[in-house]
């Protein structure tokens, strides 16, 4: 009896040491996953603070946490099932999809640029523009729109984080795409929750009795709204930059190798600069993915811009004809 329970004992102390050895390569993949996508983490914490601009004080923080449940939902309730899916039965659809999410991106971006050199807004849906800045609609069109964006950000990530784990069994890369998942959306959010507070943080320290700090607190306050617009800048680019990037890698891996072959190439002969090779490198990447996702995105803009013309034209065209074939008009010719 007693050597059975001893067997017993040993038994479960070996599944034990299983579990664990289980749970650091997990937590090892997910951290070498994470590392990997840190540069699409950049580009949504920046890009996120923009949407809350406008918005009183109290309301910043729900907007944020809004938005950070539904990036969650994004990642592990359609984005993590679709991937492991297409992972295992059709990997090949993956950048094709990651493309038009690209696409998407630069259009967003580009749109924005667009908006900024027309000096004014686009024209926008009728419901879009009644919503007053603060109101439950504008939150709700706000909150709505940051999640779509979220969405083609959080796909990359999570299809960066796969190509880390392709090897791994199914559950196990189902398992580390939710810890990648629930960690990079605290981390983004968290950082711009912090982002957006600042102000906050700036008016509470003015009322402090130390000289110093009470300066400090007007320093981050008058500084708040040139921060804002610069990260809302950054958030533009990166949309812009991210969008080209996933454009640009996927003609390659479709077997398009011009384009980004070239850009290898002028990586390749700026890298070998002492000093300053790889982030010389990293630049034209850059700055070609960029170059890229605008050209892209005012590509997307003119066809939406002139699908709208068409259709206004034709509106127009079947209102002119109904009332030409109306009997008022008859009776009045």
């Amino acid at each position: 009896m007693a050597g059975g329970l001893a067997a017993l004992l040993d038994d479960i102390a070996a599944i034990a040491k299983v579990a664990a050895a289980s749970i650091d390569d997990v937590g090892a993949a997910a951290g070498k996953a994470s590392a990997k996508a840190v540069g699409v983490v950049v580009d949504d914490t920046a890009v996120t603070p923009r949407y809350v601009q406008g918005f009183l004080a109290h309301r910043e923080l729900p907007v944020i946490l809004k938005i950070a449940r539904g990036s969650l939902r994004n990642k592990l309730l359609f984005i993590l099932p679709v991937a492991l899916l297409l992972s295992q039965f059709v990997p090949w659809l993956i950048t094709p999809l990651l493309m038009l999410g690209g696409t998407y991106l630069s259009y967003e971006g580009a749109e924005k640029v667009y908006e900024v050199l027309r000096g004014g807004h686009h024209e926008v849906a009728p419901s879009e523009e009644v919503a007053e800045i603060g109101s439950p609609e504008h939150e709700r069109t706000m909150v709505s729109g940051a999640i779509r964006t979220d969405l083609i950000l959080s796909a990359e990530i999570m299809a960066i984080a796969m190509a880390e784990v392709a090897d791994q069994p199914l559950l196990a890369r189902a398992v580390v795409l939710a810890v990648v998942a629930i960690l990079l959306t605290v981390l983004v959010y968290g950082v711009a929750g912090v982002i957006v507070k600042l102000d906050d943080m700036g008016l509470a320290l003015t009322e402090r009795q130390a000289a110093g700090i009470r300066r400090l607190g007007h320093g981050l306050v008058a500084a708040m709204p040139v921060v804002m617009r610069v990260i809302s800048t950054i958030g533009i680019a990166a949309m812009i930059w991210v969008g080209g990037h996933l454009v640009l890698a996927g003609t390659y891996t479709l077997g398009w190798h011009g384009p980004y072959g070239f850009v290898h190439h002028l990586e390749e002969s700026v890298s070998s600069v002492a000093g300053v090779g790889g982030l010389a490198g990293w630049l034209v990447d850059t700055l070609a993915s960029a170059l890229v996702g605008l050209l892209v995105g005012f590509v997307v803009v003119g066809v939406l811009m002139l699908v709208a013309l068409l259709r206004r034209r034709f509106a127009r065209a079947r209102e002119t004809t109904a009332t030409e074939g109306s009997p008022e008009h008859g009776e009045s010719a």
